[in-house]
Protein backbone atom coordinates (compact mmCIF):
# COMPACT_ATOMS: atom_id res chain seq x y z
CA UNK A 1 0.00 0.00 0.00
CA UNK A 2 3.03 1.86 0.89
CA UNK A 3 4.33 1.66 -2.88
CA UNK A 4 1.29 2.42 -4.81
CA UNK A 5 0.56 5.54 -2.07
CA UNK A 6 3.73 7.12 -3.01
CA UNK A 7 3.42 6.18 -6.54
CA UNK A 8 0.01 7.84 -6.61
CA UNK A 9 1.45 10.95 -4.87
CA UNK A 10 4.35 11.37 -7.14
CA UNK A 11 2.70 10.43 -10.53
CA UNK A 12 -0.17 12.89 -9.65
CA UNK A 13 1.94 16.01 -8.86
CA UNK A 14 3.66 15.31 -11.67
CA UNK A 15 0.79 15.39 -14.16
CA UNK A 16 -0.57 18.25 -12.11
CA UNK A 17 2.09 20.54 -12.24
CA UNK A 18 2.62 19.46 -16.28
CA UNK A 19 -0.72 20.05 -17.30
CA UNK A 20 -1.07 23.22 -15.22
CA UNK A 21 1.94 24.91 -16.86
CA UNK A 22 -0.07 24.30 -20.28
CA UNK A 23 -3.10 25.71 -18.69
CA UNK A 24 -1.75 28.35 -16.81
CA UNK A 25 0.08 30.02 -19.45
CA UNK A 26 -2.89 28.98 -22.15
CA UNK A 27 -5.28 31.38 -19.93
CA UNK A 28 -2.75 34.33 -19.85
CA UNK A 29 -2.32 34.65 -23.63
CA UNK A 30 -6.04 34.32 -23.90
CA UNK A 31 -6.78 30.97 -25.21
CA UNK A 32 -10.26 29.36 -23.74
CA UNK A 33 -9.33 26.38 -22.10
CA UNK A 34 -12.23 23.55 -22.61
CA UNK A 35 -11.14 20.41 -20.55
CA UNK A 36 -8.17 19.92 -17.97
CA UNK A 37 -8.05 16.29 -16.57
CA UNK A 38 -5.96 14.51 -14.97
CA UNK A 39 -5.88 11.11 -15.62
CA UNK A 40 -7.24 8.84 -18.71
CA UNK A 41 -10.54 6.67 -18.89
CA UNK A 42 -13.60 6.78 -17.32
CA UNK A 43 -14.22 10.27 -15.07
CA UNK A 44 -13.96 9.87 -11.65
CA UNK A 45 -15.12 13.30 -10.38
CA UNK A 46 -15.57 16.49 -12.51
CA UNK A 47 -16.82 20.20 -12.03
CA UNK A 48 -17.15 23.06 -14.80
CA UNK A 49 -15.71 26.82 -14.43
CA UNK A 50 -16.53 29.39 -16.65
CA UNK A 51 -15.38 28.04 -19.16
CA UNK A 52 -13.15 24.33 -18.62
CA UNK A 53 -14.51 21.28 -17.74
CA UNK A 54 -12.57 20.34 -14.86
CA UNK A 55 -12.17 16.30 -14.53
CA UNK A 56 -10.13 13.44 -12.39
CA UNK A 57 -10.08 10.15 -13.99
CA UNK A 58 -9.68 6.44 -13.38
CA UNK A 59 -5.83 5.65 -15.18
CA UNK A 60 -3.27 8.11 -13.11
CA UNK A 61 -0.90 7.68 -16.11
CA UNK A 62 -1.00 10.59 -17.94
CA UNK A 63 -3.17 14.10 -18.55
CA UNK A 64 -4.34 16.39 -20.85
CA UNK A 65 -5.51 20.18 -21.25
CA UNK A 66 -7.84 20.67 -24.28
CA UNK A 67 -7.91 24.13 -25.91
CA UNK A 68 -10.53 25.96 -28.07
CA UNK A 69 -8.77 25.34 -31.87
CA UNK A 70 -6.08 23.15 -30.37
CA UNK A 71 -6.54 19.74 -32.99
CA UNK A 72 -6.00 19.80 -36.56
CA UNK A 73 -8.56 20.39 -38.19
CA UNK A 74 -10.72 21.70 -35.67
CA UNK A 75 -13.42 24.49 -37.10
CA UNK A 76 -13.75 27.17 -35.17
CA UNK A 77 -16.16 30.17 -35.61
CA UNK A 78 -14.73 33.42 -36.97
CA UNK A 79 -16.11 34.89 -33.68
CA UNK A 80 -14.20 32.57 -31.22
CA UNK A 81 -10.78 32.07 -33.27
CA UNK A 82 -8.72 35.29 -31.54
CA UNK A 83 -9.70 32.74 -27.98
CA UNK A 84 -8.45 29.48 -29.89
CA UNK A 85 -5.11 28.05 -29.96
CA UNK A 86 -4.83 28.29 -33.75
CA UNK A 87 -5.81 32.00 -33.91
CA UNK A 88 -2.48 33.05 -31.68
CA UNK A 89 1.06 33.47 -32.72
CA UNK A 90 3.75 30.66 -33.18
CA UNK A 91 5.49 32.18 -30.12
CA UNK A 92 2.56 32.18 -28.33
CA UNK A 93 1.45 28.78 -29.29
CA UNK A 94 5.36 27.70 -28.54
CA UNK A 95 5.05 29.17 -25.01
CA UNK A 96 2.04 27.02 -24.02
CA UNK A 97 3.25 23.82 -25.62
CA UNK A 98 6.93 24.37 -23.71
CA UNK A 99 4.63 25.51 -20.77
CA UNK A 100 4.54 21.75 -19.12
CA UNK A 101 8.41 20.85 -19.15
CA UNK A 102 9.23 24.51 -17.97
CA UNK A 103 6.93 23.83 -14.53
CA UNK A 104 8.42 20.70 -14.02
CA UNK A 105 11.35 22.28 -13.76
CA UNK A 106 10.46 24.87 -11.57
CA UNK A 107 8.80 21.79 -9.43
CA UNK A 108 12.00 20.00 -9.86
CA UNK A 109 13.87 23.39 -8.50
CA UNK A 110 11.40 24.03 -5.62
CA UNK A 111 11.59 20.57 -4.62
CA UNK A 112 15.09 20.42 -3.91
CA UNK A 113 14.87 23.52 -2.17
CA UNK A 114 12.47 22.39 0.56
CA UNK A 115 14.45 19.02 1.00
CA UNK A 116 17.56 20.60 1.37
CA UNK A 117 15.59 23.63 3.65
CA UNK A 118 14.02 21.47 5.51
CA UNK A 119 16.01 18.22 6.34
CA UNK A 120 19.65 19.20 5.51
CA UNK A 121 22.14 18.60 2.97
CA UNK A 122 24.01 15.55 2.45
CA UNK A 123 28.41 14.92 2.06
CA UNK A 124 29.41 11.69 1.31
CA UNK A 125 31.81 10.74 4.55
CA UNK A 126 35.18 8.92 4.35
CA UNK A 127 34.31 6.93 7.25
CA UNK A 128 34.97 2.91 6.70
CA UNK A 129 30.80 3.01 7.86
CA UNK A 130 28.29 1.12 6.30
CA UNK A 131 25.64 3.87 4.87
CA UNK A 132 22.90 1.43 3.95
CA UNK A 133 22.49 -2.28 3.40
CA UNK A 134 21.60 -2.76 -0.14
CA UNK A 135 19.03 -6.03 -0.15
CA UNK A 136 19.67 -9.61 -1.20
CA UNK A 137 23.64 -8.41 -1.23
CA UNK A 138 26.39 -10.39 0.83
CA UNK A 139 26.48 -7.64 3.40
CA UNK A 140 22.96 -8.51 4.24
CA UNK A 141 23.13 -12.34 4.20
CA UNK A 142 26.29 -11.65 6.56
CA UNK A 143 24.33 -9.67 8.59
CA UNK A 144 26.21 -6.41 8.27
CA UNK A 145 23.68 -3.13 9.64
CA UNK A 146 23.27 0.26 9.04
CA UNK A 147 25.91 2.43 10.66
CA UNK A 148 28.17 -0.44 11.74
CA UNK A 149 31.96 0.82 11.20
CA UNK A 150 34.27 -1.39 9.94
CA UNK A 151 37.43 -1.18 11.27
CA UNK A 152 39.61 -3.87 9.86
CA UNK A 153 39.65 -6.00 7.10
CA UNK A 154 41.47 -9.48 7.63
CA UNK A 155 43.23 -8.17 10.31
CA UNK A 156 44.25 -5.17 8.67
CA UNK A 157 43.05 -1.73 10.20
CA UNK A 158 40.75 -0.14 8.19
CA UNK A 159 40.88 4.06 8.38
CA UNK A 160 38.72 5.41 5.79
CA UNK A 161 35.50 4.48 3.04
CA UNK A 162 38.59 4.52 0.54
CA UNK A 163 40.88 1.41 2.14
CA UNK A 164 36.95 -0.31 2.82
CA UNK A 165 36.08 -0.02 -0.63
CA UNK A 166 39.90 -0.70 -2.38
CA UNK A 167 40.25 -4.08 -0.04
CA UNK A 168 36.67 -5.24 -1.11
CA UNK A 169 37.97 -4.80 -4.89
CA UNK A 170 41.44 -6.37 -4.28
CA UNK A 171 39.68 -9.81 -2.90
CA UNK A 172 39.17 -11.65 -5.78
CA UNK A 173 36.20 -13.01 -4.30
CA UNK A 174 37.72 -14.14 -1.89
CA UNK A 175 35.81 -14.58 1.74
CA UNK A 176 36.72 -11.44 3.62
CA UNK A 177 36.95 -11.27 7.71
CA UNK A 178 35.67 -8.16 9.21
CA UNK A 179 36.30 -6.44 12.40
CA UNK A 180 32.95 -4.43 13.22
CA UNK A 181 32.05 -2.22 15.91
CA UNK A 182 28.15 -2.56 15.64
CA UNK A 183 26.29 0.97 15.93
CA UNK A 184 23.61 -0.21 17.83
CA UNK A 185 25.63 -1.56 20.89
CA UNK A 186 29.30 -0.62 20.36
CA UNK A 187 30.22 -4.57 20.94
CA UNK A 188 33.33 -5.56 18.31
CA UNK A 189 32.34 -8.27 16.38
CA UNK A 190 34.03 -10.63 13.70
CA UNK A 191 31.60 -10.99 10.45
CA UNK A 192 32.51 -12.68 7.62
CA UNK A 193 31.38 -11.78 4.11
CA UNK A 194 31.69 -13.60 0.52
CA UNK A 195 31.95 -10.53 -2.17
CA UNK A 196 30.08 -10.80 -5.49
CA UNK A 197 31.62 -9.72 -8.84
CA UNK A 198 29.18 -7.54 -10.63
CA UNK A 199 29.25 -5.13 -13.30
CA UNK A 200 31.40 -1.54 -12.86
CA UNK A 201 29.77 0.99 -14.28
CA UNK A 202 30.00 5.20 -14.03
CA UNK A 203 27.65 7.47 -13.25
CA UNK A 204 25.77 7.83 -16.18
CA UNK A 205 25.56 3.32 -16.58
CA UNK A 206 28.33 2.68 -18.94
CA UNK A 207 29.75 -1.08 -17.43
CA UNK A 208 33.65 -0.37 -17.59
CA UNK A 209 33.95 -4.01 -16.73
CA UNK A 210 33.92 -6.04 -13.51
CA UNK A 211 34.12 -5.56 -9.74
CA UNK A 212 33.78 -6.98 -6.37
CA UNK A 213 31.52 -5.16 -3.66
CA UNK A 214 29.41 -6.68 -0.97
CA UNK A 215 26.27 -4.62 -1.26
CA UNK A 216 26.83 -1.58 0.61
CA UNK A 217 26.48 2.34 0.65
CA UNK A 218 28.89 5.13 1.41
CA UNK A 219 27.63 7.01 4.59
CA UNK A 220 26.07 10.32 4.40
CA UNK A 221 26.49 12.90 6.97
CA UNK A 222 23.78 15.42 6.85
CA UNK A 223 24.53 19.30 7.78
CA UNK A 224 21.83 21.96 8.00
CA UNK A 225 21.31 24.81 5.30
CA UNK A 226 20.22 28.18 5.63
CA UNK A 227 17.01 29.34 2.91
CA UNK A 228 19.45 30.82 0.56
CA UNK A 229 21.80 27.91 0.08
CA UNK A 230 19.18 25.82 -0.08
CA UNK A 231 18.20 28.09 -2.78
CA UNK A 232 21.54 27.69 -5.03
CA UNK A 233 21.87 23.73 -4.19
CA UNK A 234 18.67 23.25 -5.93
CA UNK A 235 19.20 24.92 -8.79
CA UNK A 236 22.44 23.30 -8.80
CA UNK A 237 20.91 19.93 -8.33
CA UNK A 238 18.16 20.61 -10.85
CA UNK A 239 20.84 22.01 -13.86
CA UNK A 240 22.69 18.47 -12.88
CA UNK A 241 19.67 16.03 -13.49
CA UNK A 242 18.98 17.89 -16.67
CA UNK A 243 22.72 17.35 -17.96
CA UNK A 244 22.29 13.74 -16.56
CA UNK A 245 19.16 13.26 -18.23
CA UNK A 246 20.41 14.83 -21.85
CA UNK A 247 23.80 13.15 -21.63
CA UNK A 248 22.60 9.98 -20.94
CA UNK A 249 19.94 9.82 -23.35
CA UNK A 250 23.19 10.86 -26.26
CA UNK A 251 24.82 7.71 -24.58
CA UNK A 252 21.88 5.25 -25.76
CA UNK A 253 21.35 6.81 -28.96
CA UNK A 254 25.88 6.30 -29.48
CA UNK A 255 24.85 2.62 -28.11
CA UNK A 256 27.32 3.25 -25.17
CA UNK A 257 24.45 2.24 -22.37
CA UNK A 258 22.18 -0.17 -22.84
CA UNK A 259 18.62 -0.26 -23.87
CA UNK A 260 17.86 -2.80 -21.52
CA UNK A 261 18.34 -0.46 -18.48
CA UNK A 262 15.63 1.26 -19.61
CA UNK A 263 12.44 1.65 -17.07
CA UNK A 264 9.22 2.51 -17.30
CA UNK A 265 5.97 2.69 -15.01
CA UNK A 266 6.56 -0.54 -12.91
CA UNK A 267 9.89 0.76 -12.09
CA UNK A 268 8.71 4.18 -11.10
CA UNK A 269 5.93 2.74 -8.92
CA UNK A 270 8.78 0.44 -7.39
CA UNK A 271 11.29 3.05 -6.53
CA UNK A 272 8.89 5.33 -4.83
CA UNK A 273 7.91 2.96 -2.91
CA UNK A 274 11.21 2.33 -1.58
CA UNK A 275 12.30 6.13 -1.40
CA UNK A 276 8.91 6.00 0.45
CA UNK A 277 10.05 3.93 3.22
CA UNK A 278 13.55 5.79 3.57
CA UNK A 279 11.89 8.77 4.31
CA UNK A 280 9.71 11.76 3.10
CA UNK A 281 13.18 13.67 2.51
CA UNK A 282 13.90 10.86 0.12
CA UNK A 283 10.59 10.40 -1.81
CA UNK A 284 10.86 14.31 -2.50
CA UNK A 285 13.98 14.23 -4.17
CA UNK A 286 12.87 11.20 -6.07
CA UNK A 287 9.65 13.52 -7.07
CA UNK A 288 12.29 16.10 -8.15
CA UNK A 289 14.53 13.96 -10.54
CA UNK A 290 11.29 11.97 -11.80
CA UNK A 291 10.23 15.46 -12.56
CA UNK A 292 13.30 16.76 -14.86
CA UNK A 293 13.19 12.96 -16.64
CA UNK A 294 9.72 14.32 -17.43
CA UNK A 295 10.59 17.44 -18.61
CA UNK A 296 14.18 16.60 -20.85
CA UNK A 297 11.56 13.66 -22.54
CA UNK A 298 8.66 15.92 -23.56
CA UNK A 299 11.07 18.16 -25.01
CA UNK A 300 12.35 15.18 -27.72
CA UNK A 301 11.45 16.11 -31.05
CA UNK A 302 9.14 13.26 -31.27
CA UNK A 303 5.44 13.83 -32.75
CA UNK A 304 2.73 13.54 -30.09
CA UNK A 305 5.44 14.93 -27.41
CA UNK A 306 5.46 18.78 -26.58
CA UNK A 307 8.65 18.59 -28.49
CA UNK A 308 7.26 17.14 -31.30
CA UNK A 309 4.66 20.16 -31.54
CA UNK A 310 7.73 22.83 -31.32
CA UNK A 311 9.20 20.80 -34.03
CA UNK A 312 5.83 21.59 -36.14
CA UNK A 313 5.96 25.33 -34.90
CA UNK A 314 9.78 25.51 -35.85
CA UNK A 315 9.15 24.37 -39.28
CA UNK A 316 6.05 27.04 -39.60
CA UNK A 317 7.47 29.94 -38.47
CA UNK A 318 10.81 29.13 -41.06
CA UNK A 319 8.26 28.41 -43.93
CA UNK A 320 6.21 30.87 -43.59
CA UNK A 321 3.08 28.79 -43.47
CA UNK A 322 2.38 25.58 -41.09
CA UNK A 323 2.60 21.86 -42.61
CA UNK A 324 -0.22 20.25 -44.54
CA UNK A 325 -2.75 18.92 -42.41
CA UNK A 326 -1.96 15.21 -43.54
CA UNK A 327 1.79 15.40 -42.79
CA UNK A 328 1.17 16.37 -39.66
CA UNK A 329 -0.90 13.21 -39.19
CA UNK A 330 1.39 11.02 -40.55
CA UNK A 331 4.11 12.20 -38.20
CA UNK A 332 1.28 11.95 -34.99
CA UNK A 333 0.77 8.50 -36.05
CA UNK A 334 4.49 7.77 -36.80
CA UNK A 335 5.02 9.58 -32.93
CA UNK A 336 2.21 6.85 -31.29
CA UNK A 337 3.54 4.11 -32.75
CA UNK A 338 7.12 4.76 -31.34
CA UNK A 339 5.77 5.85 -27.81
CA UNK A 340 3.71 2.42 -27.85
CA UNK A 341 6.69 0.17 -29.08
CA UNK A 342 8.96 2.42 -26.33
CA UNK A 343 6.07 1.84 -23.45
CA UNK A 344 5.96 -2.08 -24.44
CA UNK A 345 9.94 -2.72 -24.36
CA UNK A 346 10.57 -0.46 -20.96
CA UNK A 347 7.54 -2.45 -19.42
CA UNK A 348 8.96 -5.46 -20.25
CA UNK A 349 12.22 -4.66 -19.31
CA UNK A 350 10.59 -3.79 -16.16
CA UNK A 351 8.82 -7.24 -15.83
CA UNK A 352 12.62 -8.99 -16.40
CA UNK A 353 13.74 -7.14 -13.41
CA UNK A 354 11.53 -8.43 -11.50
CA UNK A 355 11.26 -12.51 -12.78
CA UNK A 356 15.14 -12.01 -12.47
CA UNK A 357 15.11 -10.95 -9.24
Amino acid sequence: MTTIFAAIVVLGILIFVHELGHFLVAKRVGVDVLKFSLGFGPKVVGWRGKTTHYVISAIPLGGFVKMLGEEDGAEVPPADFARSFAGQSVGARAAIVVAGAGFNLLCAFLAFVVSFAIFGAGQLSDRPQVGRVIEGKPAQAAGLQEGDLVVAIDGKPIASWQELSEAVRASGGKRLELAVERARTGEKETVYVLPEMVPDRNMYGEELGKTWVIGIGRPVEVEPVGLLSAVGLGAYQTYFWVKMTVVTLGKLVAGSISARDLGGPVLIVQAAGQQAERGIDYLIRFLAIVSVNLAVLNLLPIPILDGGHLLFLALEKARGRPLKLRHRELAQTVGLVILVALMIFVTFNDVARIVQG
